[in-house]
């Protein structure tokens, strides 16, 4: 769901918890989301200005052996994104990219198809305390990585190993080949022009990561228990090489219960000889009392001159709309805050009302003063969300001001998640 922003610092791979798994085990959730914009002069809940999408998933892992020695275990996972043929009748955009359209692909109102594909498909074997995973997977590394703020989900084709031996470090070494995102660094762009939210390829299909796939590597390390510090470094083959570096420090033992502070750094040169790399660092400061209420305040700035146009984006979808690990990062329009020589600042604000729902109140605000044309945002962001046990239902307003590029906007959103 939107409202769900993935932590930096958890591990690598997404569904690692399967190792704990005494045999098989089959896990899912079904989603309904639905968006409304009176952007581009449209008018609230109308049907020319309104999305929707309904997207099923199917998760099964298994232990396939397990003794002294070594523990294989495997997974599989399988999407279905469908518009329950909703674009003819209520509304006339949906939310995912993977949908293939029939018709006037131009315009609003063409029939949308539904889609479906294995998003995961994997074994991993754990010896000691090195695991390592080949197939099909989600990722979680700060500059590649699954977005779950959609209707689909990106994956990736490429091993992965883990090691713990080093005490309160963590090693990590991955080649990614193939990915299904929209990615756009061997310029392939977003599919579905009616698409709002678009993470994924057309019928989720897997082609090339970049040109000739990527490497990474990665360090997070906790030897001084409030501190967590992590690096990566990533080689985009033929396209690009990149960096992250970040710390986050929690206050509480330092005697100022519920403080904390991080730091982010980042930068990516394109391949050609001369590019200039294109980099952005961020800070948040934040503070929270628990069962009552969590605060944050950050700040991020990008550099004048690169050759790209962004910095510290997920380089695994399209890089203009792509989410990003910032602390600045708006919750909504994504794409802003990593662009060239922009300021950009964020103030979150979470709390529990009366134990009856959980409010959050975002804003952030980019200015761009040297980027090519007015490009700035102003987004404010409130979100109401209940749990009925499986049942999640959140709604969300979102007010957005783009500067002079275009008039400001008012959305609202809706998502209901049914966890299995």
């Amino acid at each position: 769901m939107k409202f769900t922003k993935m932590s930096l610092v958890a591990a690598l791979l997404i569904g690692s918890s399967a190792f704990a798994l005494d045999n098989t085990k089959v896990s899912g959730d079904a989603n309904v989301y639905y968006n409304t914009s009176d952007a581009s002069n449209g008018t609230l809940f109308d049907k020319d200005a309104s999305a929707a999408d309904v997207a099923v998933n199917l998760n099964l892992t298994t232990d396939l052996l397990s003794n002294d020695l070594v523990s294989i275990s495997a997974g599989a996972g399988y999407t279905v994104l469908t518009t329950l043929g909703l674009e003819q009748n209520l509304v006339s955009s949906v939310w995912g990219g993977a949908h293939s359209i029939t018709g006037n692909t131009s315009s609003r109102g063409a029939h949308v198809n539904n889609a479906s594909w294995f998003n995961e498909a994997w074994v991993a074997a754990t010896s000691g305390k090195t695991t390592a995973k080949l197939g099909r997977m989600a990722l979680d590394t700060p500059l590649a990585f699954t977005e779950t703020w959609t209707a689909e989900e990106n994956t990736f084709e490429g091993a992965v190993v883990i090691n713990q031996d080093i005490p309160d470090t963590t090693l990590v070494g991955g080649y990614i080949g193939n990915g299904n995102g929209t990615e756009n660094l061997a310029g392939r762009p977003a599919q579905g022009p009616v698409a709002i939210a678009a993470v994924v390829n057309q019928d989720g299909k897997f082609d090339t990561y970049g040109k000739s796939g990527a490497y990474a590597a990665g360090v997070i390390n906790n030897s001084y228990a409030p501190l967590t510090a992590q690096a990566w470094y990533y080689d985009v083959v033929q396209v690009a090489t990149a960096y992250w570096l970040q710390a986050d420090l929690d206050a509480s033992s330092l005697g100022v219960k519920g403080l904390t502070f991080g730091a982010q750094y980042s930068g990516v040169t394109a391949a050609p000889s001369g590019s200039k790399e294109d980099n952005v660092y961020a800070v948040k400061l934040g503070y929270g009392m628990k069962d009552m209420f969590a605060a944050s305040v950050a700040y991020s700035q990008t550099n004048d001159n690169g050759s790209i146009g962004y910095a510290g984006f997920n380089t695994a979808t399209a890089a203009g709309t792509a989410q990003s690990k910032l602390y600045t990062e708006a919750w909504w329009n994504y794409g802003y805050v990593t662009r060239t020589d922009t300021t950009a600042y964020n103030v979150t604000v979470t709390s529990p009302v009366n134990g009856m729902f959980d409010l959050g109140l975002y804003y952030t605000y980019a200015d761009q003063a040297k980027a090519k044309g007015p490009n700035d945002l102003k987004e404010f962001t409130l979100t109401a969300g209940k749990s009925f046990g499986p049942l999640d239902l959140t709604a969300a307003y979102i007010n957005a001001d783009y500067g002079k590029v275009k008039d400001s906007s008012n959305t609202v959103q809706v998502y209901a998640t049914l966890n299995f």
